[in-house]
């Protein structure tokens, strides 16, 4: 790993996505936690097109319990995973009731210690919501990030290790977005456009050295 080509390689990347941001729709942290647990194996296109609706009757902790896990189930159902993600919503909900007042916590533990929310999700939201930096790690952060050689890792924990080793702290939120921007657009799983990529002098894969 060698910093000075990582940032070159994530100064190239904001060159082409300058507007590089999450995508989940969201007005505030509770809404951007919702949406991030419902994001789970869903596109955020797909999440998105549920939440309008959702959020447009029910925005806090305590309207969702009172929506209750069945039919909050019944609204979600295209995002897939649809009963567990209402289960561990609305648990969530009454956890953020009865020990935080109604509101989202702003510290990793805390956010880890709610139903369904994990690394990735809570880390998002600390970036998204209240810019706080961290560096969460999806299948796009980790395909692209491991692909290109801004890490030498087999698994999440040890991306997300590097990344921030590597990455100055300053940088983690802007990294994540641009990585995403990256893996969805040109670094794709299967059939990578790397003929139309913008650090393809960088990457170890388009160079013959990652198979």
């Amino acid at each position: 790993m060698d910093k000075e080509k990582n940032k070159k390689i994530i100064d190239l990347l904001l060159e082409e996505y300058p507007d590089a941001c999450c995508q989940l729709d969201h007005r505030n942290p509770f809404e951007l936690l919702v949406a991030v647990i419902l994001s789970a194996q869903c596109t955020d296109k797909r999440v998105n097109e549920i939440t309008p609706k959702l959020f447009a009757q029910y925005n806090t902790p305590k309207q969702f319990i009172e929506l209750g896990e069945n039919d909050l189930a019944q609204i979600i159902k295209p995002c897939g995973l649809y009963k567990n993600k209402s289960k561990n919503i609305i648990k969530t909900c009454m956890q953020l009731v009865n020990i935080h007042k109604g509101n989202v916590p702003k510290t990793l533990s805390e956010l880890l210690a709610l139903p369904g929310v994990g690394r990735k999700t809570a880390s998002v939201v600390l970036s998204t919501a209240f810019g706080i930096p961290a560096m969460p790690v999806d299948t796009h952060v980790f395909r692209v990030s491991t692909r290109i050689g801004l890490v030498i890792a087999n698994n999440v924990k040890r991306t997300e290790q590097q990344l921030m080793e590597t990455i100055p702290k300053d940088d983690w939120i802007k990294t994540h977005h641009l990585l995403i921007f990256h893996g969805r657009q040109v670094c794709h799983s299967k059939n990578p456009e790397c003929n139309n990529c913008k650090i393809k002098d960088y990457c170890i894969f388009t160079n013959g050295i990652f198979k």
